[in-house]
């Protein structure tokens, strides 16, 4: 009985062991394979109909006589950014109480260079922010008390979002991970609910000017309304502020899109294990190193300058002024395509030449630089190709014609090359022969001996005095087995006056030849970095002859063009800036 009973007792503890056991694996699957294999997907999901809700939110405020108004939109916008600002003080709280466990760092994750460029977008926003409270101030009779509040939560939003990136946009998550995925990408989709609500008005304010200027112009196929704003400035401060944020936009919607970008990056991060090898580039000095391509670069921006006044001011006098001003652009683009298309195919045979391996290190920050290069143009390549049928199947003839064929075919074209320029720049492996930091030192080990330690209480070895000459002292009395001839020889040596150092030695061919493909590249960079800026700043404010060009009207009717462009021109802006960010990375690593 007794053993039986034992034997009842060891079968009871085998099967709570199994209880136990069961339990544990119940509680690892539920705790950390679930969030590994679908916190991801459930984070994504979530931040997608997020933005779909606020897309919904802004179609149905668009219409004339809509029943879902401006202030029910930036309402749910405004809560929306509260919600993120809870979870970034949240995180930043229990970040600042793991003082003894620091989170690993992705130093790729958003360079300085690039937060200081979010930064000065920051401060225009805020302008533009200052600028939307003096309206509602000017006009606070027939305004709603939601466009007061809005402006004020997306200014605190925009600082505590930049302080935020500079310091905590580079860590690397692995606690709380899936609440974590949640907060991130609610970050990651209110900024792009921000931009496309900044692309909303933007283009609701165009379509309005172009709309006015076309039946000016006698264009009278174009359909108008003759719907009136709700609320009519009644002060010169308010109409002085409600204009200028027409021109701060372009910043604001740009900001929005890069912080997109990156806390995306953050989200992409977690849970992720890095490990880095190789060691940094010394530092070169550009300023010496690129000369031509600045100088071209800066008389491009001097010209797009001159052409955008130009045109803002032809484009509104009269119907042949109008023509004039739309050929002068295209004269001006073919020419600036050209150019960068003829710098980015000698980089292109300058990589060619000097045959090296690609970098296929996984990298979540250069993996989403290189998707949004190539989304990003598909909005200027679906432009250029409605042009170039619009060309083709156009019955009127004015002078832009060709002009605008050509302009579009080189547009495809710059974009073709520049792409493969900058994707092969980032991903190529570095030249052996580039300037290398040396490894710092290695740390003495604990039995080592410092040679300029001090003799230690006093004490002196001499034997260790005369390490320098490799010689014990003659009272050791150590000369058997030559010793004392080779030190005799060598201290008659080092008693000799030394001897000149031989002149440095020529740089080689291979060296010489690398450093002239740096000075080219690097010089290319620069040059279509400025292009690329220059390419920005016309459609950015107001100089887009798209709108103006009546072949694409006559061929694929108003409605359907400007559907088009209002898909398209917001990418294209896009592009350009990012490529732009890309090109400086491209010039730094050079």
């Amino acid at each position: 009985t007794a053993e039986h009973g034992e034997g009842g007792d060891d079968g009871n503890e085998n099967m709570r062991k199994k209880t136990r056991k069961k339990r544990k694996m119940m509680k690892v699957s539920l705790t950390k394979d679930y969030p590994k294999k679908n916190a991801e997907m459930l984070s994504g999901q979530y931040g997608t109909n997020l933005l779909l809700v606020g897309v919904a939110l802004m179609l149905a405020a668009a219409h004339d006589d809509a029943l879902v108004r401006e202030e029910h939109l930036l309402s749910f916008i405004t809560a929306l950014m509260l919600l993120q600002l809870f979870w970034m003080l949240w995180y930043v709280v229990r970040r600042g109480r793991m003082r003894h466990a620091r989170p690993q760092r992705d130093k790729d994750a958003g360079t300085s260079w690039i937060r200081g460029g979010l930064t000065l977008l920051a401060l225009l926003s805020l302008i533009m922010d200052a600028f939307r409270i003096g309206f509602y101030v000017g006009d606070e009779s027939c305004l709603s008390i939601a466009l007061a509040v809005y402006p004020v939560i997306h200014a605190v939003h925009t600082i505590s979002q930049v302080h935020f990136l500079w310091f905590y946009i580079k860590d690397v998550i692995k606690t709380f991970e899936t609440f974590e995925r949640f907060g991130v990408i609610h970050a990651v989709f209110t900024n792009l609910l921000l931009w496309c609500n900044g692309i909303m008005t933007e283009a609701h304010h165009f379509m309005n000017n172009q709309r006015r200027r076309l039946t000016e112009l006698g264009y009278l196929n174009v359909t108008t309304s003759s719907h009136e704003p709700h609320c009519n400035c009644t002060s010169s401060i308010c109409t002085i502020f409600l204009n200028s944020l027409y021109y701060l936009y372009p910043f604001n919607i740009e900001y929005h899109i890069l912080v997109s970008a990156m806390l995306f990056v953050m989200w992409k991060n977690i849970g992720r294990t890095i490990n880095y090898h190789g060691s940094r580039k010394a530092a070169s000095n550009w300023l010496t190193s690129a000369i031509v391509g600045p100088i071209l670069g800066l008389i491009a921006v001097a010209a797009t300058i001159a052409v955008l006044v130009v045109y803002i001011i032809l484009v509104e006098d009269s119907r042949d002024t109008h023509e004039s001003a739309i050929y002068i652009f295209y004269c001006y683009g073919i020419v600036m395509l050209a150019f960068m298309c003829v710098a980015g195919g000698a980089g292109l045979l300058l990589y060619r030449v000097d045959r090296r391996p690609f970098d296929s290190t996984k990298h979540p920050s250069r993996r989403l630089d290189t998707e949004l290069l190539f989304s990003s143009s598909v909005g200027a390549w679906l432009m250029s190709w409605c042009s170039v049928v619009a060309v083709a199947a156009a019955h009127s003839s004015p002078s832009y014609r060709w002009t605008n064929i050509l302009y579009s075919l080189l547009l495809v074209l710059e974009k073709y090359v520049q792409n493969i320029f900058i994707i092969e720049s980032l991903y190529r492996e570095p030249d052996p022969a580039d300037g290398v930091e040396a490894p710092p030192p290695a740390t003495p080990e604990v039995f080592s001996v410092a040679i300029d330690a001090p003799p230690y209480s006093g004490i002196v070895n001499r034997a260790y005095e005369n390490q320098e000459s490799g010689c014990p002292s003659p009272e050791g009395g150590q000369e058997e087995n030559g010793q004392g001839f080779s030190c005799a020889k060598r201290q008659a040596e080092a008693s000799q006056p030394p001897a000149q150092a031989p002149p440095p030695a020529k740089a080689s061919p291979h060296a010489r030849s690398l450093k002239w493909r740096r000075q080219v590249l690097k010089n290319i960079s620069i040059f279509l970095l400025l292009c690329n800026m220059s390419l920005w700043i016309l459609p950015a404010f107001g100089c887009r002859p798209q709108y103006d060009n009546e072949l694409e009207q006559e061929t694929f009717g108003f409605t359907t063009w400007n559907t088009v462009l209002n898909f398209a021109m917001p990418l294209n802006l896009f592009y350009r800036m990012h490529s732009s960010a890309l090109l400086f990375e491209v010039f730094r690593r050079v």
